[in-house]
């Protein structure tokens, strides 16, 4: 079988650029031709002229479409698997696709056909305004803190809706877990049928950590408001144990260190693998709609207890009293008192790490993930283009 994955990368490195890597390693070691058409935003000039660019090709890239097809014309694929579209290709390639009767299958990593910004979240809150064909409001809240951002990304969202573009060109829908799948059917309309659950795939390390003698609370990923580290950081002092945060505390100048509250910069894999494996337990108290909670997962393939939010699909990856404790979403007080209950428990938290780790085992395994992906292809070959 031939696939051909499209996707544009991101300016800095995120779990979604991490996730299609990882769909392509195993693709091509489970023996699929794969074929590459990509675009990445580091080379967006960061000047008026790159922005300018940027915003005309999230409407409509001709250059991209045309690329497109000559890799269509050369490649010959089975199917299309795209990824993230934005903003240098945009999904007019699907309507080429259809246009084609080439089957697109599209991985939805975010929340982008019903929010213009893509996660729901708006100045320190959930916010559900952009459902339903109102992506204005995310040039009246002003969601990117840039006037100019913000209308481009409520044109695009406006554009792709308004053309039906996802929704008529592509044969099956992934998502990484049964929140957002619940979400693509309830929200946005697509069949059941059409939407597979495909989590991301982790290979089970050979060095675990101990969790008994883990000496802080851990914390790896973007200092974003919607992360939820200024909640772990009130919690983790009412709880009067030491925190590491992994990521550049420049990024969010409200987190001040000091009291047991430390701020890491991690380079690399083998970095970061130490930093998971020398934890007590990791944190991951997200206020936002995760749609899978890829962190959560690989501190769990170290053997490290995860405490998480009660929310999205974070209350799927991890198993409450398994892999980890599940703590009220936005409650810090809840949040402390699941963090002292394992700190002050070795033996509970070698045991739930211990749980986390077969959890992995038994459901993130690389050649889980491939058999179910070839499952979802062969669904995409053998269905019709969709016509909502």
């Amino acid at each position: 079988m031939k696939v051909l994955h499209a996707y544009n990368r991101h300016r800095g490195i995120g779990g979604s650029d991490n996730a299609w890597d990882e769909t392509i390693r195993i693709s091509r070691e489970g023996g699929l031709e794969i074929g590459e058409f990509s675009r990445n935003s580091r080379d967006i000039v960061p000047n008026i002229l790159g922005k300018a660019q940027a915003f005309f090709s999230g409407l409509y890239s001709k250059s991209a479409v045309e690329d497109f097809d000559r890799h269509l014309d050369s490649f010959k694929p089975d199917v299309v698997h795209a990824h993230e579209l934005y903003p240098l290709i945009s999904p007019w390639i699907l309507k080429r696709c259809a246009e084609r009767k080439i089957p697109a299958v599209f991985t939805c990593y975010d929340y982008r056909m019903t929010c213009a910004v893509v996660t729901h979240f708006h100045k320190g809150k959930l916010c559900l305004r952009c459902k339903n064909g109102k992506e204005w409001w995310a040039v009246l809240k002003n969601c990117r803190s840039n006037v100019f951002e913000s209308l481009a990304y409520a044109l695009r969202n406006r554009v792709a809706r308004t053309n039906r573009l996802f929704i008529d060109n592509v044969s099956q829908f992934i998502v990484l877990s049964d929140f957002p799948k619940q979400w693509l059917i309830n929200e946005v309309g697509i069949a059941p049928e059409r939407v597979s659950v495909n989590p991301c795939s982790l290979k089970l390390p050979e060095e675990t950590g101990d969790p008994a003698k883990g000496d802080y609370v851990a914390f790896a990923g973007r200092f974003a408001s919607e992360k939820g580290v200024d909640l772990l950081v009130e919690a983790a002092r009412k709880a009067k144990v030491p925190v590491k945060l992994a990521g550049d505390a420049d990024t969010h100048p409200a987190i001040k260190e000091g009291d047991s509250v430390e701020c890491l910069m991690i380079r690399g894999k083998e970095e970061l693998s130490k930093f998971y494996r020398n934890a007590r337990m990791v944190v991951v108290p997200s206020i936002w709609y995760e749609t899978f909670g890829l962190v959560a997962a690989e501190a769990m393939s170290y053997g490290i207890p995860v405490v998480a939010s009660r929310f999205g699909a974070l209350m799927s990856t991890v198993k409450d009293g398994v892999s980890g404790l599940l703590f009220e979403m936005n409650n810090a007080d809840d949040l402390a008192e699941k963090i002292t209950t394992i700190w002050n428990d070795p033996d509970l938290a070698k045991k739930l790490g211990e749980g986390g780790r077969r959890e992995v085992k038994e459901r993130f395994d690389p050649s889980l993930q491939f058999s179910q992906l070839v499952e979802v292809y062969e669904k995409a070959i053998a269905s019709p283009i969709h016509k909502n």
